[in-house]
């Protein structure tokens, strides 16, 4: 019983890590495409909701639509949750700097162990909140005196998305039993169905297509959808701690396809976030 935890355990930690790493390419796509928001996120959720629903459909065959039944009122929240997660993401960074986005997002750990705690009883250990407490130290090197005034409103964007991660994961891991894959695949529908309105679909060259095709299913649709399937496996604190490697790994994503170099305090930042993420991991193991 007990190594068989610490195998779904492991798997847990391994899908989280690759959702990060799927999550940190955003900037990379962004700045690929040439598009204005509202459309990229159109196209993103469309082509991430056929990726998990084809996922889904394989998975299950001819149980999908008794999944999609099963999902329930807590299903429809997270789909909601993460949708609304997505909109506020993509509007705080046009509202503040990716500095203060990054360091308010790193907060995640803090708000999900509290959630835990005082929703589902969820008690974190010591070794979890310290690795959580590393890695924010990390992101606030990473973009030490980024914040400046009249920053008020991209800030509080920043912050609801924050929140709203932490309550989705929550749930996820609370309804650990409940097929959550049919929600990631509802949620990035909902995302461009209230996106529509502001989007220009047709603006996409069809050259671009491609582009947009692999921004949907690699960096949100599989990060979506290894997320939804870690976040059963380990504390929905450890999720958003493992979460937090998106902050390093995405300047470094430009840096390699841009030659954007980094500053020095990125590569410090960054190298106190993978070592607390990969000490926390390392002590899991044992």
């Amino acid at each position: 019983m007990a190594a068989d935890r610490s195998e779904r355990h492991g798997l847990g930690v391994l899908l989280t890590t690759a959702s990060a790493v799927a999550y940190s390419t955003a900037g990379f796509f962004t700045r690929l495409i040439h598009l204005d928001a509202w459309t990229l996120l159109f196209w993103r959720g469309i082509f991430a909701g056929l990726f998990i629903a084809s996922f889904m459909v394989w998975q299950n065959r001819r149980g999908t639509l008794a999944g999609i039944r099963a999902i329930g009122g807590a299903g429809l929240v997270a789909a909601a949750l993460s949708a609304l997660a997505t909109i506020l993401f993509i509007n705080a960074f046009r509202r503040t700097s990716v500095a203060d986005v990054t360091i308010i997002f790193a907060t995640a750990p803090f708000a999900t162990a509290a959630i835990g705690w005082l929703w589902i009883g969820e008690r974190e250990a010591w070794t979890t909140l310290a690795a959580s407490t590393a890695a924010l130290v990390g992101v606030i090197i990473m973009v030490g005196g980024a914040f400046r005034e009249g920053r008020f409103l991209g800030d509080l964007l920043a912050f609801g998305m924050t929140l709203c991660m932490a309550l989705m994961m929550v749930i996820i891991r609370k309804h650990r039993d409940t097929p959550m894959l049919p929600a990631a695949a509802l949620s990035a529908f909902l995302c461009s169905l209230a996106v529509s309105p502001l989007a220009r679909p047709g603006a996409a060259a069809p050259a671009e297509f491609a582009y947009l095709a692999l921004f949907g299913t690699t960096q949100f649709g599989l990060g979506l959808l290894l997320l939804t399937l870690g976040t059963r496996l380990i504390s929905a604190t450890e999720s958003a701690l493992i979460s937090a490697l998106e902050a390093p790994l995405a300047p470094a994503w430009v840096w390699v396809a841009f030659k954007e170099v980094p500053p020095l305090a990125t590569f410090v930042g960054g190298a106190v976030v993978m070592a607390a993420v990969s000490a926390h991991i390392l002590a899991g193991r044992r």
